[in-house]
């Protein structure tokens, strides 16, 4: 794969966003915006560390249990975070929650103060993103979003994760989203540009991303001095022309199933084919969270071609939780040089 040769460069210089694995401890990341670059740096050295180094890690939460309640479907969600937390020693409990939402036998309330007695972590994949901060006030352990209706946080860090393995430094890296304005590129526009990098969100008229994420990525972008940027835009081709990653999502959620005809209709110009990804730098990437829709949002050409890095995005699903699992349940110090993968020629 022919990817940009970018020099890795440190974190920088300045010391309030140098990492501090210390600062995460006993937290919540229901969003993005529950995290600083600070707290992200954090993350993506334990999880360079941890995926280099797995054998050290071992027994890092021995006797540690995290609970998944899960209200959609699964695959790289539940698997990444049930193989993670076993591999450092800990247990998951999983709770399929498809057949009544969370709330509805019981208060969030009472079902918080329930799970905190019991186990150490909450991880949650909901409709609703009120599910996931209700819980999240009443429980006095961390609590995990795995997905909700307005954001996907493990995703987005996890795509963070992977362009830095892939380019380096991600400060100046032009990375553009193009698709609906959903949840995963809510979280992305965040990480983006809280970390340095220069997104590009294009949406068919009326799907934008949600306007208080625009204004929290404005806000971001203004108290940064990582130099991250944003922009959005109804036409697919000048959010291509001149990335370096592509990145696409399925053109209907679950739970929008009844808008796939009129959706399919609306998305066609916003396919990612070979024809789009021209546009792109020659290095360019192609991303998507999984599961695709082939042949609607991407064309088995580019998902299956050399500079697709889809695979590697849901490997590093793992890795990426993992060190999230360590940071919260203050087991996560790297060492004081974690080593990054050099960038791929």
């Amino acid at each position: 794969m022919s990817t940009k040769n970018i020099p890795l460069a440190p974190p920088p210089a300045d010391a309030a966003f140098a990492a501090d694995p210390e600062s995460l401890a006993g937290r919540d990341i229901c969003s993005i915006l529950d995290l600083n670059a600070k707290d992200v740096r954090a993350l993506l050295d334990t999880a360079h560390a941890v995926k280099a180094r797995p054998q050290e890690y071992r027994h890092a939460l021995d006797g540690k249990q995290l609970v998944m309640f899960f209200e959609k479907d699964s695959l790289r969600t539940r698997l990444t975070f049930e193989a993670g937390v076993n591999t450092l020693g800990g247990s998951a409990i999983f709770i399929d929650q498809k057949g009544s939402r969370l709330g509805e036998r019981e208060t969030l309330a009472d079902v918080a103060h329930n799970l905190e007695r019991w186990v150490d972590v909450i991880v949650l994949r909901t409709f609703a993103h009120d599910t996931i901060t209700g819980i999240a006030e009443h429980a006095r352990i961390p609590v995990i979003n795995a997905l909700s209706d307005v954001e996907h946080p493990c995703q987005a860090l996890t795509d963070i994760f992977t362009l830095e393995e892939h380019f380096g430094d991600l400060r100046g890296l032009n990375v553009s989203f193009i698709g609906d304005g959903n949840n995963v590129a809510h979280s992305l526009l965040l990480a983006c540009v809280m970390m340095g990098a220069n997104i590009t969100v294009a949406t068919p008229r009326g799907y934008e991303p949600r306007q208080r994420f625009l204004d929290a990525a404005q806000q971001i972008a203004a108290d940064s001095p990582l130099g991250g940027s944003f922009r959005c835009t109804h036409d697919p081709i000048v959010a291509a022309t001149g990335a370096d990653a592509i990145y696409t999502d399925a053109w209907t959620s679950m739970g929008q199933e009844q808008e796939t005809a009129r959706r399919q209709k609306i998305f066609r110009p916003y396919q990612i084919n070979a024809a789009m990804m021209q546009h792109a730098a020659p290095h360019a990437v192609f991303m998507h969270c999984l599961p695709a829709h082939r042949n609607e949002e991407v064309t088995d050409e580019v998902i299956d071609g050399a500079g697709s890095i889809v695979f590697d995005q849901a490997e590093n699903r793992m890795h990426v939780q993992k060190a999230l699992l360590l940071l919260l349940l203050g087991a996560g110090a790297p060492p004081a040089k974690a080593p990054r993968r050099a960038p791929r020629v």
